[in-house]
């Protein structure tokens, strides 16, 4: 019958479609052979897409709770409230700068394939902004302008520029600052939440009549943005944001202190093995005083004649999504630098109990705005998790664990440990050197009694 086909046609024809199957493949491979050159094409990525391994030390960290930038959560269903103020805001930007829309879309144009390569494409989203070969979509372009002229009206609450909005505006106004901007801003540093710096150059070039602003510009208003201090020195040249940001924090101390943090990686004379540091509180049992650093800079951490200076943090409800984000920009952009990491490790070891936060903070090291110390001392010991070792403090580690093992400062800290935990021990040590004194004074007497006074000499 002609509707049945033999087990040889049908054989054939597998055959046929697994062949087919096998030169797409095998056309495909030997596209990307004939590529440009690999180490170029990772050069422009710099805004990661967080892997599930990462992801899962604490999802809410890496998860945008009030607004999206980017492709990455663009349209998930939380964020979509947000869609709609971003509209809004795009009409005051355009109204404000007076220069029609077509202008910066031109200007988007002319530099999208640099944007569309910023990202680490790793899921189907991508499909709905890029093609086939890697180009930008129109889509694509759209987002990187609603998004970017929002960012940019964010930013600009640290200026004043955006002050045109009407007082009962739901983000811009007052109200709006004060109760819906810390979770925006929060969500601003969230690595896979970021945009192009390249992207708000474009778009504050064109509002300028063509002409780009100093270099230094946009990181100055992204320091007064997060912190409400003035930029003192030079950024140069940043990639985002959370490059903004983490450059500010690892500015080139104001004064400089005797250790520096450097890499020993080739350096003999410092064990690769991690010298183990001690708890905040047992170094100081040990004679070890702490004190705050002359900066906030997280590479300000040294170790000089028992002082161990350590930069002033505060600690509140945001540092963990912070520092989370930090360290996976540190983990995924190969030759960025390890310093936020290595920061964190450091406290890590430093700090395992309530106790050690207490200690830190009675120095002014730490400004817990949390809430207990014990929540603190949790966020530090959480954050280090699955962080591979970083080596850039070892100097630190090497002459505070040398200080610990010299002889008095081990017996001293063997002294304050065992007598002086409780005042009650305290107490009970008086006590007793108290009672060996009368004991000594006692026995001295014993041996040697006391010469009876002179008599008045005789009369005569």
């Amino acid at each position: 019958m002609s509707g049945i086909i033999s087990s040889d046609e049908a054989e054939h024809h597998q055959e046929s479609s697994n062949n087919m199957h096998n030169s797409k493949w095998v056309i495909d491979v030997k596209e990307k052979l004939d590529k440009s050159n690999e180490v170029d094409e990772w050069k422009k990525i710099c805004i990661y897409g967080i892997p599930v391994c990462v992801k899962d030390l604490n999802r809410k960290a890496f998860k945008p709770q009030a607004v999206s930038f980017g492709p990455y959560h663009h349209g998930d269903s939380h964020l979509k409230q947000m869609e709609e103020h971003k509209h809004r805001s795009l009409l005051y930007f355009l109204k404000r700068s007076n220069k029609p829309i077509q202008s910066y879309m031109d200007a988007l144009h002319r530099v999208g394939k640099h944007l569309v390569d910023s990202y680490d494409w790793f899921d189907e989203a991508s499909d709905d902004y890029r093609d086939q070969y890697g180009n930008y979509t129109d889509q694509f372009l759209q987002l990187m302008m609603l998004d970017g002229c929002f960012m940019l009206e964010i930013l600009r609450t640290a200026t004043n520029t955006s002050d045109d909005y009407v007082s009962n505006d739901p983000i811009f106004s007052s109200h709006g600052k004060l109760n819906i901007m810390p979770y925006v801003r929060r969500d601003t540093l969230m690595l896979q939440n970021q945009l192009p710096m390249l992207l708000m150059d474009t778009l504050l070039a064109v509002e300028n009549g063509g002409k780009p602003k100093e270099e230094e510009f946009l990181n100055k208003i992204i320091v007064k943005f997060y912190t409400q201090n003035m930029l003192t020195r030079s950024l140069g040249k940043c990639l985002h944001v959370v490059d903004v940001y983490r450059k500010n924090l690892l500015q080139e101390p104001r004064h400089k202190v005797l250790h520096q943090t450097h890499s020993h990686r080739n350096d003999e004379t410092v064990e690769s093995s991690f010298d183990i540091i001690r708890s905040a509180r047992e170094l100081y049992e040990t004679g070890i005083r702490f004190k705050t650093s002359k900066t906030a800079n997280l590479t300000d951490i040294s170790f000089r004649g028992g002082v161990l200076r350590l930069p002033e943090i505060l600690v509140d409800d945001t540092t963990e999504s912070t520092f989370l984000n930090l360290m996976a920009y540190e983990r995924f952009h190969v030759g960025e630098g390890s310093e936020a990491t290595a920061y964190i490790f450091f406290m890590d070891r430093i700090i395992d109990s309530a106790k050690d936060v207490s200690l830190l903070h009675s120095k002014g090291i730490i400004k817990n705005a949390l809430g207990s110390d014990k929540e603190v001392a949790k966020l530090f010991n959480e954050l280090s998790k699955d962080v591979a070792p970083d080596d850039s403090l070892d100097h630190v580690h090497k002459e505070v664990s040398d200080y610990c093992k010299m002889k008095w400062n081990e017996w001293r800290a063997n002294l304050v440990h065992t007598y002086f935990r409780s005042p009650c021990a305290v107490l009970s040590v008086l006590a007793a050197t108290f009672l060996m004194a009368l004991t000594i004074i006692q026995t001295v007497y014993a041996i040697h009694p006391a010469s009876p006074l002179p008599g008045p000499p005789p009369s005569t």
